[in-house]
């Protein structure tokens, strides 16, 4: 494979190079031939999320260039955790790290090929570290790293007033023996991360100089935030989890259709594969029309592909047609359809005492205040079942009605809907 000579440039471009090391020679690096590189993913939970596909879209992009990926998974880092702000992380066990590992393993590896000239090689940390004594950490590697620089890195230094265990105190050593690691046995030059992570790569990359005499290469990417400076990737549910048993397709696409304006020309540059014609045409297009939300749903679409293939994309659009009206809710799997109705917020309804009516449901769901106002609404011919109008006001549901696992869908007027869930 041919090396993209643009790499540099494009990552700029999109706002991906926060900081690195020295800029020419990185730059020379990434001309000179293939570098071989690594991004380090820790299981510290049985998905990845939004802040590590950064990661996982931009080795791709590597990776495309002609440059060659080595994706690790941190068995071993995982039992511990990089220190954060908020406090000491509680240790996971063996045999979940052991499991979580696997799971991110099997997450990334869609993203990257792991045939051809520049194929990408998975590892795990866990195989270099567990047979490693504590004599020969602390010789070996302990020696390299000045105390007082360690209590310098800023996550660190606001950790010590309510305290840091020597534990994760630690944690930038083992990250950084990893990228000596993996500079020894396979020549890989260049690792990087995201912004937060920025004190342990360059330790890595000092600690190649210091111990090998070699010369490595880092950069970091941003932290996303939204313009109010809260981060990307929480919803109100949690984490926006890559696993679609832990959020939907429908809910990941739901989320991007709803990336406000401000932001949406960076998601696009940061996360899809589209030219620097096609994203600055969008932005165009959101500056003119923002009501039309071109640039959303281009991002929507092509993130739940990448992450859920096309098939995932287009059960999530018909799902959100067909809510509003424009769709057949019968061609939509039952999966797409609780997860959407669950999105919306569904309300679950016995059944113990037979089918309700369907005043009785518009009730229970708040399309109505009473079911008088449910009677009215249904004799101006604003009432729907399943995107059927209702024209009887004494109706009861009917086993036919029921969608998937005891689904229905009632609908006010053209924009307010509600899900019920029979049980």
């Amino acid at each position: 494979m041919s090396i993209d000579p643009t790499l540099l440039d494009d990552l700029e471009w999109r706002g991906l190079l926060v900081d690195s090391t020295d800029r020419d020679a990185l730059r020379e690096a990434l001309t000179s031939g293939s570098v071989k590189f690594y991004v380090g993913f820790d299981p510290t939970a049985p998905s990845l999320h939004l802040g590590h596909l950064v990661q996982v879209v931009t080795a791709k992009r590597l990776q495309l260039a002609g440059h060659t990926p080595y994706a690790l998974v941190g068995g071993a880092t995982g039992m511990i955790g990089d220190p954060r702000e908020s406090g000491e992380r509680t240790l996971n066990s063996l045999d979940t790290v052991k499991d979580w590992t696997d799971r991110v393993r099997r997450q990334i590896e869609p993203f990257l090929d792991f045939e051809g000239e520049n194929a990408a090689t998975m590892v795990n940390n866990y195989d270099w570290t567990a047979p490693l004594s504590t004599i020969d950490f602390l010789r070996d590697i302990g020696k390299h790293f000045p105390v007082n620089r360690m209590l310098a890195r800023d996550v660190v230094a606001r950790r010590l007033e309510q305290g840091i265990s020597y534990t994760e105190f630690s944690y930038v050593l083992l990250q950084s023996w990893d990228f000596l690691n993996l500079y020894r046995d396979f020549g890989v030059t260049l690792q990087f991360g995201g912004s937060d992570q920025w004190g342990n790569l360059t330790a890595g990359v000092e600690l190649i100089r210091r111990a090998q005499g070699g010369h490595a290469h880092a950069f970091c990417t941003p932290l996303l935030t939204k313009s109010d400076g809260t981060k990307y990737g929480k919803t109100e549910g949690g984490a926006l989890w890559l696993d679609p048993e832990m959020m939907s397709p429908y809910a990941f696409h739901q989320f991007w259709l709803n990336v406000e304006d401000a932001k949406v020309g960076e998601m696009l540059r940061v996360f899809t594969f589209l030219t620097r014609e096609e994203i600055e045409d969008l932005e165009q297009q959101t500056a003119e029309k923002p009501f039309l939300r071109a640039a959303q749903k281009a991002l929507a679409d092509h993130m739940t592909t990448l992450v859920h293939g096309a098939g995932e994309t287009e059960q999530a659009k018909q799902a959100a047609a067909a809510l509003f009206g424009g769709g057949d809710l019968a061609t939509l799997s039952s999966t797409t359809l609780a997860a959407a109705l669950q999105e919306a917020g569904a309300t679950d309804v016995s059944r113990v005492d037979g089918l309700p009516a369907v005043v009785d449901l518009f009730l229970a769901t708040g399309l109505v205040s009473s079911k008088s106002e449910a009677r009215r609404t249904i004799a101006e011919g604003g009432a729907y079942l399943n995107n059927e109008r209702i024209e009887d006001p004494e109706a009861v549901v009917d086993e036919k009605d029921l969608l998937g696992d005891g689904w229905l869908v009632l609908r006010r007027g053209k924009k307010r809907f509600a899900g019920v869930h029979l049980v």
